[in-house]
């Protein structure tokens, strides 16, 4: 079965060979085995610097999160406690988004 998943370290290298001044800060990430969600949203933050309010939200529409994802930033929460509107912050989500995880993938 193929895998339908860009190839997010091909991208990002070549993204890297017009920024080399930040190969170095990004290649620890670029040498995990798997790249997460979180991996890709911290590689943006690197290379990109962080963007104005409105390419933010456009960004925000095309992202998509694995089960595996949405249980990380949900045990990043648990580790950092943090309440649904601190987490929403911290990973530009809703607080809607935040708690419909919660009742999905956690007994409450």
């Amino acid at each position: 079965m193929k895998n339908n998943q860009p190839n997010y370290r091909k991208i990002y290298s070549d993204i890297l060979n017009k920024h080399p001044e930040k190969k170095a800060e990004c290649h620890p990430l670029l040498k995990k085995e798997n790249l997460s969600v979180l991996d890709i949203i911290e590689l943006n933050k690197i290379i990109f610097g962080i963007v104005d309010k409105q390419k933010q939200a456009e960004n925000q529409k095309h992202r998509s999160y694995s089960k595996s994802d949405i249980l990380k930033i949900l045990d990043y929460q648990k580790k950092n406690n943090l309440n649904n509107t601190q987490l929403a912050n911290n990973f530009s989500l809703s607080r809607n988004t935040i708690a419909k995880w919660k009742k999905m993938f956690l007994i409450i």
